[in-house]
């Protein structure tokens, strides 16, 4: 969030986003649009305070002059001086407008000011927020992980300030449950946050009393430390129930402390946080908003809707229960085709198309998830970017092995290699005990046969894509969405 200084007032501006230095693409439409007077030159020209928040609770203050026309290239050279990264680990970071509506990636021309000044513009595009939640909800400007950071590149960091700021965000993503994980992890991760708090010291005396200063919700995600409140909870007990964690939790910080005794150091515990989460597929996804159908239950039972979070990375697409804290649907890249399309008609909804091989009783069939979201056209944009990043990295790649001397795959092993991860994948399917596999099996999904004009439950044999693909096309691609579609 923008702060003014003592005698500074906000104003807001009418200037246009440009579509191509942005994620989110220029709206045509200016019902909502025609807000605020534009703030004087005097105003933007004089020093003014800014507050940049990065994960932890914590702010950088900066005081800066033109601020209606600063860059988020020049504002980060201010952040990274602050915060003292190395240019080494420059690129790890990115500048955020987030809010509990909506969490945007900006890229280097963009100028925070000004995008902070639409942000009721961006809200009323890309949320489905009440126009009272819209005029109340305010952004705040953050730094935190850039999506497009690989996580190989993660890895090699060995400054301690960086680490830290990575892992601060990683541990608020798995307290609030945005990152899903195992009984195996998160005692683990909680185990080390309490190390990095404390220290590896603690007996069992001062371990329970620190648990009891802070909470286990300091160091567990919250769904697990305060419990579902269901039957089981009940039956059980609370206390019974606390204590079996608070008895993991030691368990897993007994096997911290090094043999020796000694302190272990702080980068090591750090690295070893963050090695766990990269173990999670999502993590460093963007996240986005939507809902899927809910499978019905009966003839007579209304169609509803389930809450997901979608999470993008370079990786590929994560669809997860918002409520039940797991994976619906994972799948990589070269797994999927994607298209958005537009309401066609009052009160139709925007929607993300993701196409994916499944089966039904052991047949394969080509499966359609429907993600109705405001964001839809953000997602697409967000995967075309992903892949073409992706595939630029592979292709540098593949260049630097044949110039080594190596052999670059032909196309009969990628194919093999391709049916491998997705016989391994669906083999996953079936150990519904990890909330990291996918849970294709609950989805209302559609099933296609021959070109999709003739849309079914099931096929009677392999067909090709619903999706116009040629037959040399790669095995990822944006795709049209077949006329038809929208009757599904």
């Amino acid at each position: 969030m923008y702060r003014s200084g003592p005698c500074g007032t906000w104003s807001l501006t009418g200037e246009e986003m440009d579509g191509d230095d942005c994620n989110f693409p220029p709206d045509s439409s200016d019902d909502h649009s025609q807000r605020g007077s534009v703030a004087s030159s005097a105003t933007l020209l004089r020093a003014q305070d800014v507050l940049v928040y990065i994960c932890g609770d914590s702010a950088v203050h900066l005081t800066l002059e033109g601020l209606g026309s600063v860059s988020v290239q020049e504002l980060g050279r201010s952040v990274r001086e602050a915060l003292h990264i190395p240019d080494t680990a420059q690129d790890a970071f990115a500048f955020w407008l987030c809010s509990p509506l909506l969490e945007l990636q900006l890229k280097a021309r963009h100028q925070p000011y000004k995008l902070c000044r639409q942000w009721q513009d961006l809200l009323y595009r890309f949320t489905e927020a009440s126009e009272e939640d819209i005029s109340q909800d305010e952004p705040c400007l953050q730094y935190r992980r850039n999506v497009f950071y690989p996580k190989s590149k993660e890895l090699q960091i060995d400054d301690e300030g960086v680490l830290r700021l990575l892992y601060e965000e990683a541990r608020g993503n798995i307290l609030t449950g945005r990152y899903p994980c195992d009984p195996e992890h998160w005692t683990g991760l909680g185990a080390l946050s309490l190390a990095l708090d404390e220290g590896t010291g603690l007996d069992g005396q001062q371990f329970s009393t620190t648990l009891r200063k802070k909470k286990l919700s300091s160091f567990l995600p919250a769904h697990v430390a305060m419990g579902t409140g269901g039957l089981l909870s009940t039956l059980r007990g609370k206390s019974n129930r606390q204590t079996g964690l608070e008895q993991k939790l030691m368990d897993e910080y007994r096997k911290i402390i090094p043999p020796a005794g000694n302190s272990a150091e702080p980068t090591q515990l750090l690295h070893q946080y963050l090695n766990t989460c990269h173990t999670l597929p999502y993590y460093g996804c963007a996240f986005f908003f939507g809902e899927i159908d809910k499978p019905a239950q009966g003839i007579l039972q209304r169609a509803k809707r389930k809450a997901v979070n979608v999470g993008i990375c370079l990786e590929g697409v994560y669809v997860m229960d918002v409520k039940e804290k797991h994976v619906l649907l994972g799948l990589h890249f070269n797994e999927l085709s994607w298209d958005h399309s537009y309401p066609e008609e009052q009160g139709d909804s925007h929607i993300l198309w993701l196409e994916f091989d499944g089966d039904e009783d052991g047949t394969p069939v080509n499966k359609l998830l429907k993600i109705y979201s405001k964001q839809a056209e953000l997602m697409c944009g967000f995967i075309e970017f992903c892949v073409e990043l992706k595939s630029v990295s592979e292709g540098g790649a593949a260049a630097e092995m044949d110039g080594e001397g190596g052999r670059s795959p032909q196309p009969a092993e990628q194919d093999g290699s391709n049916k491998n991860a997705r016989e391994g994948r669906r083999g996953m399917l079936r150990r519904q005990s990890s909330v990291v596999c996918s849970r294709v099996h609950s989805l209302n999904t559609i099933s296609y046969v021959d070109n999709g004009k003739e849309i079914k439950r099931l096929k009677p044999k392999r067909a090709a894509s619903f999706f116009t693909r040629q037959v040399s096309a790669p095995s990822y691609s944006a795709v049209q969405v077949a006329e038809s579609l929208e009757q599904g």
